[in-house]
């Protein structure tokens, strides 16, 4: 048997992996959106499929994001980076990220958000999580998107709508994800709204936490996910 200091530290591996991972995929969604730049409007064939690759290498980005976090921080809490900032910016850095994909979809985000809204949060992770819900939304729905942003009882609201099918009933009806509840099998594991309650729930106030919140409906029919920050 190995002695105990020549061990392979698994933990320590995958993290550099993930890592150099998450590196190469950015190089990948960088010629991903150069050849989009250099696509012909006219081959909607094209754009369907590099749509296709777009949505799943930030897919792929964002599930290394989130498991790069869990191993620098552990399940139980995240490095937080609380400062203030203008939601402005963070809705803009968000939009920005995504006009190559609404493109190619020829997908139609609406934004409304109140005006000089600041507020003090982590705004690398809030974009993690608003990102990784946008895409889904995306992904899902047929046309529209509605993406609010306001006030309500002293807390900020993201509200994310959009005219798909709406979440299916299992993921509605867990309340409280957890890493022993992802169902590999169905290839949605769960990490996703584990994680975005993880960030929420990150953020607290007078021991007041964030929530995340999941239903079908709302101005557009389909699903409606919801951040609260306090």
């Amino acid at each position: 048997m190995p002695k105990e200091d020549e061990l392979i530290d698994f933990s320590t591996v995958l993290g550099s992996a993930v890592h150099d991972m998450k590196n190469s995929l950015c190089l990948l969604m960088q010629s991903i959106e150069n050849l989009g730049q250099s696509l012909k409007e006219t081959d909607p064939k094209s754009r369907e499929h590099l749509a296709s690759a777009h949505y799943e290498a930030a897919r792929l980005n964002t599930g290394l994001v989130q498991l790069l976090s869990l191993y620098r921080a552990g399940l139980d809490s995240l490095p937080l980076n609380i400062d203030e900032h203008h939601i402005e910016d963070v809705i803009e850095d968000l939009l920005a990220t995504n006009e190559s994909y609404l493109s190619h979809k020829n997908m139609i985000l609406e934004v409304n958000q109140s005006a000089d809204l600041v507020w003090y949060l982590d705004s690398d992770l809030i974009g993690i999580l608003l990102n990784d819900v946008l895409i889904n939304s995306m992904r899902y729905s047929q046309q529209k998107i509605l993406l609010s942003v306001y006030t309500e009882n002293d807390k900020l609201i993201f509200k994310v709508e959009d005219d798909g099918p709406g979440y299916p009933q299992s993921m509605l009806d867990a309340h409280s994800i957890n890493m022993q509840h992802c169902d590999i099998g169905q290839g949605r594991t769960g990490l996703g709204l584990f994680f975005a309650r993880l960030i929420a729930q990150a953020h607290t106030k007078k021991e007041v936490k964030g929530t995340i919140s999941l239903k079908n409906g709302g101005k557009l029919g389909g699903s409606v996910f919801i951040l609260t920050l306090p």
